[in-house]
């Protein structure tokens, strides 16, 4: 048996839905957490977007100040046009 499968950590609880997450394998991406995908979690930008997959094991809480950036760079590329 090896002895690092024994050591290996357990993937974490997911969080209520709509729940404001960090992708850290993404260069520190904000998302909001849709829901599981095998061993994968579904994320959706803030305010709107294409979904990706992220391991569990990259994600964490955003803080306060990341969910405001993301709302406002959603916001300023909706007044740009660049989204809907």
């Amino acid at each position: 048996m090896d002895a690092r499968a024994s050591h290996q950590e357990a993937p974490p609880a997911p969080p209520a839905p709509g729940t404001a997450l960090v992708d850290t394998s993404r260069n520190d991406r904000v998302g909001e957490f849709r829901g599981v995908a095998g061993a994968r979690w579904s994320l959706r930008p803030i305010g709107g977007g294409i979904e990706w997959e992220a391991d569990p094991q990259h994600v964490r809480p955003a803080l306060p100040m990341e969910q405001i950036r993301a709302r406002t760079a959603r916001a300023n590329a909706r007044s740009r046009g660049e989204v809907l």
